[in-house]
C-alpha cells in the first residue's frame, strides 16, 4: 500500500489553480522532501492530503482511503506555527494538546493521555525538556516539542511543513536526522517541506518538485536536474554541483536560496 497517491488531481486555492492534472506515489516507509517555488503550492498539496481542502478534479488516496479531516493516521507539523512561551507552559503541557485537546493541564488529561504524551516526547529525545518552559528553550528544542505532538497518537504518515525556518545549519541537521531515524525505526512515511534540498540531501529517498501547476517525483539525480526544473518552472534553469552542495539558477540568480517566502 502507498502512502500517498494522486491520481490526475487538481487543486486551487483562493480561486488560482496550484496543480493541474498531477499524477505521483509515495510508498509507505519513504522519506520525500517536497521542494518548490513560493506560490507552487507545496502547502496547498498537504492540505489536501490532510482533507482539509478538496481537489478540483481527480482522485487522492491517504493510506489507501480518501483524506479525512481529523485522521489520526497523519501526524502534521504546520508552516505558520509559534509555540505559546507564557510562563508556566511546559514541553508536556504543549504535546498533551495533541493528546486530548486540553489546553495547559485543564480540564486534566487523564492517564492514557499523559502516557501517550510521554512517549511521543521521548520518541524525539526530549523527556528531559518535558518539564521545562517553552519560553526557555531553544529553537531547536522547541522543534523537537513541536514533533512530538506531530506524533500522538502513532501515525503512520507524517507531513512536516518548513520545519527547519530560523533554525542555523547544525540545528538543521539535527531536526532532520533526528525525522530521519524515527521514520525508519517507527515505519513512518515522511513528506518533509523545505525551501532548498541542501539540508535534505543525506535523508531523503526521492523528491518531489512542485513548479508551474505540475510535479517531478524520483531520485535526486533525476528529479535536480536541468531539462526537469526547465520544465516545472518554465524557464532554463541551470542546476550547478559543487563541493557537495546543488545550486538551482536562474539567470545567475539562486532560485532556492531566495526562496524563504511560504506558499500559502
Amino acid at each position: 500500500m502507498n502512502a500517498i497517491e494522486f491520481a490526475k488531481v487538481t487543486l486551487t486555492y483562493g480561486g488560482r489553480r496550484v496543480l493541474s492534472d498531477v499524477s505521483f506515489s509515495i510508498p509507505q516507509g519513504a522519506f520525500v522532501g517536497l521542494l518548490g517555488a513560493n506560490g507552487a503550492g507545496k502547502t496547498t498539496m498537504l492540505r489536501a492530503i490532510l482533507g482539509l481542502i478538496k481537489p478540483a478534479g481527480g482522485a487522492i488516496s491517504v493510506l489507501g482511503k480518501p483524506p479525512t479531516r481529523g485522521n489520526a493516521d497523519i501526524g502534521y507539523m504546520p508552516q505558520a506555527r509559534r509555540a505559546p512561551t507564557q510562563t508556566g507552559i511546559s514541553g508536556l503541557d504543549f504535546v498533551l494538546i495533541a493528546a486530548g485537546g486540553h489546553r495547559w493541564g485543564w480540564p486534566v488529561a487523564s492517564a492514557i493521555e499523559k502516557e501517550a504524551a510521554w512517549k511521543a516526547l521521548e520518541a524525539v529525545g526530549a523527556s528531559d525538556l518535558a518539564r521545562r518552559p517553552l519560553a526557555e528553550l531553544s529553537g531547536g528544542e522547541r522543534q523537537r516539542i513541536l514533533i512530538a505532538q506531530a506524533l500522538i497518537g502513532d501515525p503512520k504518515l507524517l507531513l512536516l511543513d518548513e520545519p527547519l525556518i530560523s533554525l542555523d545549519a547544525a540545528h538543521q541537521r539535527t531536526i532532520i536526522d533526528l525525522v530521519h531515524e524515527i521514520g525508519e525505526r517507527l515505519g513512518i512515511s515522511v513528506l518533509f517541506c523545505s525551501h532548498e534540498i541542501n539540508p535534505l540531501l543525506r535523508a531523503v529517498d526521492r523528491v518531489l518538485y512542485l513548479g508551474n501547476g505540475k510535479a517531478a517525483i524520483g531520485s535526486v539525480d533525476e528529479v535536480i536536474s536541468g531539462p526537469v526544473l526547465s520544465e516545472l518552472y518554465g524557464t532554463s534553469i541551470n542546476v550547478v554541483r559543487v563541493a557537495g552542495r546543488i545550486f538551482v539558477m536562474a539567470d545567475d540568480v539562486e532560485l532556492e536560496g531566495e526562496a524563504h517566502v511560504h506558499d500559502v
